[in-house]
């Protein structure tokens, strides 16, 4: 009982909402989730500073901002010192918070194009994978282009880095077939090695954002393995003892809905899991009469069919499968 008051106190500190009990968190709302699109959370060990991905409805123009907690509610967002010129999307944290990974269109060599991709007949801003480091003064370093194999064409997505610096992301590439699938890049003593292709099962279905847990115990990502409940859900994937990937398994509860769930990040507490979700809160009809004022301030809240940003916690669902902490 302690232990679950201390989970609540913890949650109205850091600035979240609790919607009920089971259904998850909403994630500074009206400041961080807002009616534009949010997705992608990288939160520091301390919990006070909450890096995330903004963009316009039809996320053309994604820009990575922070926020800081203060005292009880988080800070107007800002644009990350290193983002705000390029189509910089997916932050994510080193387990040791030294450097903060996110991809990006910005060309790769000085004065040189942005990137750009083509899929299934379209071309949209293509990405590579960039980091920038922690400085001894506490502000960010440039960014630079992280060199290697996973970087060959321009479909990276969502980086999530193991404490040993295995770097696991989703990306189409020769051996992805028709859909995307999650990789993982070795972390060696010359760099990367070559990219590997998880196995999940069944390639024939598409798998992104991928969330490692940094002692690589399990995987969390989005995708449809013939039960999602909308267009994506959220899955669980345990390493088993011989080495090899479970059986991929349908999040419980509320995590997922009957909208869309994806781009999910593990937080810094046991069970903590952050994700994006479009689903919203519908109209009854007859609703209450609006006037111009209140049906701009519903259109432009949270939960209004745009993506937002949650808090989940999965601690059962991990310790169901023998993992304590």
């Amino acid at each position: 009982m302690r232990k679950h008051l201390r989970s609540w106190a913890i949650a109205i500190a850091l600035g979240f909402v609790a919607m009920t009990a089971t259904a998850g968190e909403i994630v500074g709302p009206g400041i961080i989730s807002t009616g534009l699109q949010e997705t992608s959370v990288a939160v520091t060990a301390d919990g006070k500073t909450l890096y995330f991905m903004r963009s316009d409805v039809a996320e053309k123009d994604d820009t990575i901002l922070v926020s800081h907690r203060n005292g009880t509610a988080w800070s107007t967002p800002e644009v990350a010192s290193f983002s705000g010129q390029w189509h910089d999307s997916e932050p994510t944290l080193s387990p040791d918070g030294k450097r903060l990974y996110f991809v990006s269109n910005r060309p790769t060599t000085p004065g040189g194009e942005p990137l750009t991709a083509d899929f299934a007949g379209h071309r949209f801003p293509g990405t590579n994978l960039w980091y920038v480091e922690r400085r001894a003064n506490g502000a960010w370093s440039e960014p630079v282009h992280v060199d290697g194999a996973m970087n060959d064409g321009s479909q990276i997505y969502n980086p999530s880095i193991a404490a040993n610096g295995n770097l696991y992301f989703s990306s189409h590439r020769p051996d992805s077939g028709a859909f995307y699938q999650i990789y993982v890049a070795r972390r060696t003593p010359t760099g990367y090695a070559a990219p590997e292709r998880i196995d999940l099962g069944d390639a024939k279905k598409n798998r992104m954002d991928p969330a490692i847990d940094p002692e690589e115990r399990f995987l969390v990502y989005a995708g449809d393995e013939g039960d999602s409940l909308g267009r994506a859900d959220l899955y669980i994937s345990f390493r088993e003892s011989d080495g090899r990937w479970g059986t991929p398994v349908h999040l419980p509860g509320d995590v997922n809905s009957d909208s869309l769930e994806n781009a999910p990040s593990l937080g810094r507490a046991f069970g903590e899991l952050y994700l994006s979700s479009n689903r919203s809160d519908a109209p009854r009809y007859p609703k209450t009469r609006d006037d111009f004022a209140s049906l701009q301030r519903r259109l432009n809240s949270p939960s209004n069919g745009s993506r937002d940003l949650w808090r989940f916690d999965i601690s059962q669902t991990l310790k169901s499968h023998g993992i304590g902490h």
